[in-house]
């Protein structure tokens, strides 16, 4: 393909992105599976040429900044409160899921070595990061179980790969220590939290040191692909590396950002992490056209491989029931023996988490990354794609409707001391003392009235309001929606004047950023 024909595909591929959000918005379908139904029907438009994806440059350009964005915006205490959990899912769950699947796998085809089929597992095992964002997005889920989860994503990609990399090397070789594969992978993430951390570090020393806002943001967005690959040319993990990198650079934004950097920043990622999102689930509908071409067409998948594709992604779906409700099952256990003080997750909770497995952009870059001498090949890509699919429109569209059946109860340990409320008044009779210090000269005359009265009102006047939380909501609401309206009137005014030529250009766009700073204040404090 020409490299203009290339970029006219890709500049093609993100106005159908537009119009397929637009579409799921109005049907009200997750994005996601709109995208990927998209994808896959506009890969076998006549005339549209096929799509080869090379998954190496899948995983590096994709992962490391859907990850960072994830990591970015982790809240550290209940991530290591919940590590525990995570683990168990990132690790025990990927690893029973690869090993139930082999199983599977190696019954329905005997001839089959298991060291292949156990291949096929740590394809199929790890649910991946951009799916499970762009379903969890759009559902409200309790703090614990959107920690588990969130966690799960961010970390889960480091043991299917590790399982994947041994088990290919057993096919090849001939030999597999499990012993082996554990000592490696713990090697790999310590290292990568080492190498994360450190290029973390690095991030907030240099932007100490820039001056300069956009220097800050092009910083910003480097950090992602410089953990990953420095990790993987260090032979340690770049998935782990990136995550830790996000922690870091997440925990410290609050002190090295001012405020217009960091609007500007969240602005630019906010739409870097939108376009890469709905490139990602396109480029797997995209990449149908190719997997049927390999494996002879839609009759030989449905002839030949339908049976069997069919039990391996029940059996995907299965594993992961299996494995929550055992832990949970276990955790109950051993609280009632005394030996632990964990809280099990109870059944409603349990559900939700083993319905919330999406698979996606990482299985279907592994699934192409197995080599041409892995037995049953075909098979594995179209069982690949299968598990993508099934997960994405079947649990992606359900998951919503499964949470406000069953309706997880909230874990009460989890919630912070203060709500938002006891943290606003807090924070406003602060801003309120900070004035007061400053209201006065050295002689000790009122030289900022407007501001004094100002902050004294928002400090008093949240504290004493006794109202519910409903009447303190409307209240808000209703004190915003007015400056919202007079937001709007100023700016309608000073485009009117501008029309009429009575002011230029540059008075309207400082005004007009003034109003849009005070617009977003409002919309933010309503919110």
């Amino acid at each position: 393909m020409h490299p203009a024909e290339l970029f006219e595909l890709i500049v093609g591929m993100f106005l159908a992105v537009l119009a397929l959000h637009y579409l799921a918005h109005r049907l009200n379908l997750p994005p996601a599976a709109a995208l990927l139904v998209g994808g896959s029907a506009l890969a076998f438009l006549p005339g549209l040429p096929s799509v080869a994806i090379d998954p190496e440059l899948v995983l590096v350009l994709f992962l490391p900044p859907l990850l960072m964005d994830g990591a970015w915006y982790t809240a550290l205490a209940p991530f290591k409160r919940h590590m525990a959990g995570i683990l168990s899912l990132a690790v025990g769950a990927v690893v029973f899921t690869a090993f139930a699947v082999a199983i599977v796998a190696k019954l329905l085809m005997p001839d089959l070595p298991f060291a292949a089929c156990v291949a096929l597992g740590a394809v199929l095992s790890p649910p991946d990061a951009v799916s499970a964002r762009a379903v969890l997005q759009r559902v409200r889920l309790p703090r614990r179980l959107m920690t588990l989860l969130e966690g799960e994503s961010l970390l889960n990609d480091a043991a299917g790969l590790v399982l994947f990399r041994f088990a290919v090397a057993a096919v090849l070789t001939g030999s597999f220590s499990l012993v082996e594969a554990g000592g490696s992978f713990v090697l790999l993430v310590l290292g990568g939290l080492l190498v994360g951390g450190a290029i973390g570090g690095l991030w907030v020393l240099l932007l100490r040191r820039l001056g300069d806002d956009s220097l800050m943001i092009v910083a910003t967005v480097l950090v992602c692909w410089s953990a990953y690959i420095a990790g993987e040319m260090l032979h340690v993990s770049g998935v782990i590396a990136t995550v830790a990198a996000g922690l870091t650079c997440g925990w410290f934004q609050h002190v090295v950002f001012g405020a217009g950097v960091r609007l500007r920043a969240v602005a630019f990622w906010q739409s870097l992490v939108f376009l890469l999102e709905a490139a990602v689930f396109m480029l797997i509908g995209f990449s149908l056209r190719g997997v049927l071409e390999r494996v002879g067409g839609i009759s030989v998948v449905v002839e030949q491989m339908a049976g069997p594709v069919a039990l391996i992604v029940l059996a995907v779906l299965v594993a992961r029931f299996l494995w929550v409700f055992g832990v949970d099952a276990g955790v109950t256990m051993l609280r009632r023996a005394g030996w632990t003080r964990a809280c099990p997750l109870g059944a409603r909770a349990s559900l939700v988490m083993s319905w919330a497995g999406m698979r996606g952009v990482v299985t279907l870059a592994v699934a192409l990354s197995l080599p041409a001498e892995m037995p049953q090949r075909d098979l594995m890509l179209v069982t690949a794609f299968a598990v993508i699919a099934v997960t994405v429109l079947l649990q992606g569209t359900s998951l919503g409707l499964l949470i406000r059946l069953a309706q997880p109860p909230e874990d009460d340990r989890a919630a912070p001391p203060l709500d938002l409320h006891a943290a606003e008044n807090a924070m406003f009779k602060a801003q309120f003392v900070a004035v007061e210090k400053h209201a006065y000269d050295a002689d000790g005359k009122l030289i900022h009235p407007q501001l004094l009265a100002r902050y004294r009102t928002r400090a008093t006047a949240s504290a004493k309001f006794e109202g519910t939380d409903e009447e303190r909501a409307h209240a808000i609401a209703s004190h915003f929606d007015t400056v919202i309206a007079a937001v709007d009137a100023g700016r309608a005014e000073l485009v009117r004047l501008h029309r009429a030529g009575q002011i230029d250009d540059a008075t309207l766009h400082d005004l007009e950023r003034d109003l849009d700073l005070e617009e977003l204040a409002a919309v933010s404090a309503k919110g």
